[in-house]
């Protein structure tokens, strides 16, 4: 579930914890950014197609590009305790997170919100057959699947949280099915949170995560162990979040072409910045945003990192 600082090209903002919207009807906003990435993957399919060794580092491939992303809701009900929506969450966003979800809310009257979605996109992507091929060019296939998810905030009326989902991975044309190396997954993900407040304009929200991949290979297949902090800031008109994460992965087995089973250590940073109002136009923002990610292997070949930076302008209707 969690994104390696990929494109995290929307808007930012604090996470919302009062009425789900202002007002009955349509609500949303859309952002249009401008970015640059950088990316070192053995599988990145924007890399060599051609590699010549398992144990080289991945070369470092950049792009700019104009990314235009956002949401739509429509709250409705008594009190206006329900909402059904499509894009990114703001909260998702602000640390660093992006999934499109079609989800629908329901704020009980205990204060908890209940927040059930799909998410499409989340897994999809694009892949080598063979990522381990050597000396030839490797072919790209595509990954599917849709991932589902549970979210309960504000549980009981207190600062906790819980962030529940389930995923299920295809890689099409997969050249190590029937290995050890399998890629097709089911992955189970689970994020509980609680939100300190420091002051009325500050306030931090540490985390624990924990993901199991189980794949139809075991060499394929880990448990992930996390935690991450955010700092939430706002002074004057600025809104600042910054968040600071690491995740370790220990896989089951070692696969027939390395000796060790392999173990990864992340490391993530995060910042999202938002100015309202800019230039005196009414409901709209000035949004940057910057992350890094490295990711330490004791196998070089799965060494990895990325980072972004993004600047933008977002319009809130």
């Amino acid at each position: 579930m969690k994104q390696y600082l990929a494109l995290f090209v929307v808007f930012v903002a604090l996470p919302s914890h009062a009425q789900l919207a202002p007002q009955q009807g349509i609500s949303g906003e859309v952002s249009l950014n401008a970015v640059i990435t950088s990316s070192a993957s053995n599988f990145n399919v924007e890399g060599d197609a051609i590699i010549d060794s398992l144990d080289n580092k991945a070369s470092s491939e950049s792009q700019g590009l104009i990314a235009p992303l956002g949401n739509i809701a429509y709250t409705f009900g008594e009190e206006l305790r329900q909402q059904v929506y499509f894009g990114t969450s703001r909260e998702d966003v602000a640390v660093g997170t992006l999934a499109v979800e079609l989800g629908y809310k329901h704020e009980l009257s205990s204060g908890t919100v209940v927040d059930v979605s799909l998410l499409p996109t989340v897994i999809s992507g694009e892949a080598w057959q063979n990522p381990y091929q050597l000396n030839t060019a490797r072919k790209e296939t595509d990954i599917t699947g849709n991932a589902y998810r549970l979210k309960l905030g504000s549980i009981s009326g207190s600062n906790f949280s819980l962030d529940l989902a389930y995923a299920r991975s295809n890689v099409e044309d997969d050249l190590n099915a029937g290995t050890d190396l399998a890629r097709d997954a089911e992955i189970y993900y689970a994020k509980g949170g609680y939100r300190f407040i420091v002051s009325r304009t500050s306030f931090l929200m540490p985390s624990v995560t924990y993901i199991r991949r189980d794949a139809d290979g075991r060499a394929s297949s880990f448990d992930s162990y996390g935690a991450d902090i955010s700092w939430v800031n706002i002074l004057g008109k600025h809104s600042l979040v910054v968040t600071a994460g690491y995740d370790r992965r220990e896989y089951d087995s070692a696969s027939t072409l390395f000796s060790k089973t392999r173990s990864d250590d992340e490391l993530s940073l995060f910042a999202a910045y938002e100015y309202p109002d800019v230039m005196g136009w009414k409901d709209w923002s000035f949004i940057s945003f910057a992350g890094y990610g490295d990711t330490q292997s004791n196998l070089r070949f799965y060494d990895e990192s990325s980072y972004l930076f993004a600047v933008g302008l977002n319009y809130k209707f």
